[in-house]
């Protein structure tokens, strides 16, 4: 994200609060339903150890499982799999310019004082991390050995989103670091706290009309934010997105390549295997590819990222 609060709305522009309803622009057939939330990311990496000593060394992720070529990765006190790596040896790091596919994958932290000590930590270690405060949340950008890109950040309540219209504001702000330093107080990173989750996923696309047709009216995500130059947010549920999509990788960009670092696959998780047939039954009938996996669902994109659907893990 790039464009700040008055490049958007315009400095004189009145804003009301974002109640429960007021905002967002849901699909015209199936909805995905209210406790959708998302699951584990998967990503192929280069160099599982070098992986390891950024995700679980500098980030503070535990290793919940290992494998020669793999590894999964849990925040502490929390059995739930967040991000799960795979080595494909020598593959080639992401391009300054991207391709189709991961833009970052963003971990949600419980609270404002977790953020603060994650970038007290990371500034400790003298790392590059940039910010944006988005309105409705503080985000903290960086990417990891190969390139991918990571998005560390924490909501506001939505008590203070605001919206115009139906449209909820989005925006990339200067963030006041002074007082996020402040929040955390004299508490060390001890590592991702128990309740870290994956908050979203934003996406390069090659289309956002395209991305549209797959993700709100086939997969079932409300738009909730459709102003910001070259991109389309959309989330469940109420949330300020789960997904984003953006064409600023190019007019030429391709999709990552087999051998490439990138998103192998990220998860949606509904709360029953009924939901799950239901959405499945939506992209299929929009005339999108669907396998069956038991109770899950794999979609691809109109760019060929997997997407899974499946039941959340209680």
């Amino acid at each position: 994200m790039g464009a700040s609060t008055n490049d958007l709305f315009g400095a004189a522009t009145t804003a009301e609060p974002a109640t429960p309803g007021s905002y967002g622009q849901p699909p015209n057939g199936y909805r995905l339903p209210q406790l959708t939330r998302l699951g584990t990311a998967h990503l192929q990496v280069a160099d599982l150890a070098r992986s390891l000593a950024f995700y679980e060394g500098v980030l503070g992720f535990r290793v919940a499982e290992r494998t020669p070529t793999s590894a999964r990765l849990a925040a502490h006190d929390d059995a739930r799999v967040l991000i799960e790596l795979h080595e494909r040896a020598g593959a080639t790091p992401v391009g300054r310019r991207g391709t189709l596919g991961l833009y970052h994958v963003a971990i949600l932290l419980p609270d404002r004082p977790s953020l603060g000590r994650f970038f007290r930590e990371m500034a400790s270690r003298r790392l590059h991390v940039g910010a944006g405060d988005h309105l409705v949340s503080e985000a903290l950008y960086m990417s990891d050995p190969d390139g991918l890109g990571l998005e560390i950040y924490r909501d506001r309540p939505r008590s203070e989103w605001h919206r115009l219209g139906r449209e909820l504001m989005l925006a990339t702000d200067p963030v006041d670091v002074e007082s996020l330093i402040e929040s955390a107080g004299d508490a060390k990173w001890a590592g991702m706290p128990t309740g870290t989750v994956i908050g979203h996923v934003h996406l390069h696309v090659g289309n956002l009309d395209q991305a549209a047709s797959f993700f709100a009216e086939a997969l079932g995500f409300d738009k909730v934010t459709w102003r910001y130059p070259g991109a389309l947010f959309m989330g469940a549920g109420g949330y300020h997105h789960h997904l984003g999509a953006n064409t600023w990788a190019g007019p030429h960009a391709q999709p990552a390549a087999e051998n490439d670092a990138r998103l192998l696959a990220w998860t949606i998780e509904l709360p029953d295997a009924a939901s799950v047939d239901e959405a499945a039954a939506s992209v299929a009938a929009a005339g999108f590819p669907v396998t069956r996996d038991g109770t899950s669902a794999i979609l691809r994109d109109p760019w060929g990222l997997e997407v899974r659907v499946v039941v959340a893990v209680v």
